[in-house]
């Protein structure tokens, strides 16, 4: 048995306060356990490097993205049990100190319903460059980003000096609501990622990869984990249509929900933002309920 979350409404023409609201509603009544949301905020019409999916470029539907914070606590106020989460934000698109206390008051709006944050580096060197960050020093700013974030949400005072950021001796609340703090998830896939993500962090997001792939990785992962951490676990990502086009039928996605399973895996997300058959509201609903038999799946 896995639960089973999916990512909400959030990119494209299509999605509108009244999609996202309905299909986080109608989610939480089919037994879903909890909803996610992704992190891009401009599309750059002159691209610099190589877009990070599956397709040569980014795809168009990037062209509006609902910003992931404020979805989150919209949806929080929309619904009342199913978890919330992060798949996968940007951390050079944030500040640290404003983002603890920013998911510091979602936890607590939502009653503790943030199920993880998830945390990639990202790669859009012109969102970068937007908020004033250089795209070269993403790694060495997300390991910096991530030591602020948990001091925020410890104990206070909170102080901090390094490289890219200056906490002075602070009090910063409010804490999260759970104990001793939301999970950390990590989107990262390189080699220096993966190392990264066995030191520092909780969960582990892969997408697109077979599960035996995604299996064998996390147990290299857990090799390297140092030993007073919990090992790490795996919420996998299935897209229904990939960045590429690529299609997957949902009995394929509820196969794989299956394999997940087997394997230990905590969770399956569905993606569906990137389906070229979503030309509507009602198709966005149709979408979610014909993803009943991947729940079914979850719970043989």
């Amino acid at each position: 048995m896995t639960d089973v979350g999916l990512v909400l409404p959030q990119l494209g023409p299509v999605t509108d306060r009244h999609v996202i609201k309905d299909v986080a509603q109608a989610a939480e009544d089919m037994g879903f356990a909890h909803l996610w949301v992704q992190d891009h905020f401009m599309y750059a019409l002159d691209q610099e490097g190589e877009y990070g999916g599956s397709a040569s470029a980014q795809p168009e539907v990037y062209k509006s993205v609902y910003a992931p914070l404020e979805v989150l606590a919209a949806v929080a106020a929309w619904t009342e049990r199913i978890g919330i989460g992060s798949s996968i934000l940007v951390a050079g698109n944030h500040w640290p100190v404003q983002f603890a206390n920013e998911l510091a008051t979602i936890d607590q709006l939502s009653g503790g319903r943030l199920t993880a944050v998830g945390l990639g580096v990202g790669w859009s060197h012109e969102e970068h460059r937007a908020v004033g960050v250089d795209p070269r020093t993403r790694g060495r700013r997300i390991d910096e980003f991530v030591e602020v974030l948990k001091k925020c949400w410890a104990e206070d005072p909170v102080t901090h000096e390094g490289e890219f950021f200056d906490v002075p001796r602070s009090i910063i609340r409010p804490k999260p609501w759970q104990k001793p703090r939301p999970r950390l998830m990590s989107g990262m896939w390189s080699e220096k990622g993966l190392r990264r993500t066995a030191l520092h962090y909780d969960l582990w997001n892969p997408g697109s990869m077979p599960i035996a792939q995604a299996a064998e990785t996390l147990a290299r992962m857990n090799a390297m984990r140092p030993d007073d951490l919990e090992p790490l676990n795996v919420i996998y990502r299935a897209a229904l249509q990939s960045t590429a086009g690529k299609v997957l039928t949902v009995e394929q996605v509820a196969e794989r929900t299956v394999e997940a399973a087997e394997q230990g895996f905590e969770a399956v997300i569905v993606e569906t933002n990137f389906c070229s058959d979503i030309t509507s509201r009602q198709d966005w609903l149709h979408k979610v309920a014909g993803l009943q038999p991947v729940l079914d799946a979850a719970h043989v």
